[in-house]
């Protein structure tokens, strides 16, 4: 996602390497690259104008620091106008109502039903919760079915009535299911087409009305790049809706559609969908994209990726089996399982600044700790708690029970034994002072 972005606006950054101080000759060609970059993201040329005159305009209205070159002036700019251009702040979702009702509402193959049940799960896991999921796309009887796998996969209840062929009915009878039953969220699913139609308007439009939704959510898949913007327009005119879902953003997208969609619609980005599995769904923050855009990273998202899977009181044990020099291969694995749960190991490593450049084009499996996983689980209950009794013929056990070799196998243990080292000398306040003192020596370091 934005890599081609961030290459183009690297480049253009570079027009001001070395300059002394920023003139309007410098930064007009400076803003010629930016344009340039944001066109080639698939952004609305009106869009892209207005940007980059902006940009323009704040450059040559500010004062270099003594502190601040020309080119990091630029980038900061160019940081807060796309901060701006996105909506500058999170958008929140209302979910206040007893129960609260959100309308899904997209072109067929954009990921609604699909994305249907991942804000189900968010809302019941991150929120506390308890959705329901109302299927309401009569023309597929395969939507229903699908959005059926999907609540068994999440635990989340599905109603639907494949007698009743009006979705408005269908949309009401689910409400007052909820009612019922002590659901305090209802998430509509609704029917989709390939195309925009006059039809599927009044539907929905019809829909809309009846059940009278706290939120009206947009799905739209950004790979389609600029007709994206052009469809969430067009439904915008007719439904009004509250906010947009960007869908499959983890993709060889260009970026353009999650830069314009905020200027043409006026109307907040609130969630993007960034993977397959149905916890693969994030709230929209624009300054942590700009970050990732301009190649910061986004080391608050990671961080509270790893809050939500790491346990506090699981934390502290940890804490104590590492001073007492206790960790072992179990712990390890355990560790790996949570990471695992934080997501796409390659997009986590795209969160720390300067990453994101460096692994390009570095191929990542998406199951990258298999190999760990399996020699770890060759490993006998008594070798895993005791790594230190593993010796040369259980480590050939181990390569043959694991489908890896032996160098495999001594290189996992050595990278264990170095980590396990590191963590208990990190966990000696007196080193961490110690070393914190050296630190403050060291030429150039002010603590």
């Amino acid at each position: 996602m934005f890599d081609n972005l961030q290459d183009r606006l690297e480049r253009s950054f570079k027009v001001l390497k070395g300059h002394g101080q920023i003139t309007e000759i410098n930064v007009a060609e400076t803003t010629k690259e930016i344009r340039k970059a944001l066109l080639d993201a698939d952004v609305n040329f009106k869009i892209a104008k207005q940007f980059t005159n902006k940009v323009k305009e704040e450059a040559l209205g500010r004062d270099v620091l003594n502190s601040i070159s020309p080119g990091q002036l630029m980038i900061k700019i160019t940081h807060e106008e796309l901060t701006k251009l996105m909506g500058e702040t999170q958008s929140e979702l209302d979910i206040k109502g007893n129960p609260a009702i959100i309308l899904m509402a997209g072109l067929q193959g954009s990921g609604k039903t699909t994305h249907s049940g991942k804000l189900a799960n968010f809302l019941k896991n991150k929120k506390g919760k308890k959705p329901l999921l109302v299927a309401c796309d009569v023309y597929r009887p395969a939507a229903i079915n699908q959005l059926h796998v999907v609540g068994e996969q999440i635990g989340v209840e599905v109603f639907s009535n494949t007698e009743e062929k009006n979705p408005v009915k269908i949309a009401e009878a689910g409400i007052a299911h909820a009612k019922q039953n002590g659901f305090n969220v209802v998430i509509v699913d609704t029917a989709g087409r390939l195309a925009i139609d006059e039809q599927m308007m009044n539907e929905i439009t019809a829909i809309k009305k009846a059940i009278q939704p706290n939120e009206t959510l947009f799905v739209v898949d950004s790979m389609t790049g600029q007709d994206a913007v052009n469809t969430a327009k067009e439904f915008n005119d007719r439904l009004d809706y509250e906010g947009v879902i960007l869908t499959k953003l983890d993709g060889d997208t260009r970026g353009g559609a999650a830069l314009s969609i905020r200027s043409v619609v006026n109307k907040p980005i609130k969630f993007i969908g960034m993977g397959e599995k149905m916890d693969a769904l994030d709230v929209f923050y624009p300054k942590r994209m700009s970050d990732r855009i301009l190649g910061m990273g986004d080391v608050v998202s990671l961080v509270e990726r790893a809050q939500e899977q790491f346990d506090e009181e699981q934390a502290k044990k940890l804490q104590k089996r590492i001073a007492k020099n206790q960790f072992d291969f179990n712990d390890f694995l355990d560790q790996l399982q949570q990471i695992k749960k934080m997501g796409n190991v390659k997009d986590l490593m795209g969160m720390l600044p300067g990453m994101g450049k460096a692994l390009k084009d570095v191929e990542i499996e998406d199951d990258a700790f298999k190999h760990i996983e399996a020699i770890i689980q060759s490993m006998t209950p008594q070798e895993r708690a005791n790594p230190d009794m593993i010796n040369g013929p259980r480590r050939k056990r181990i390569a043959l029970g694991s489908g890896t070799d032996v160098q495999e196998v001594n290189r996992l243990i050595k990278q264990f034994d170095d980590t396990r080292k590191m963590m208990k000398f990190m966990s000696n306040k007196k080193n961490l002072m110690n070393m914190m003192g050296q630190m403050k020596n060291m030429p150039g370091m002010k603590m």
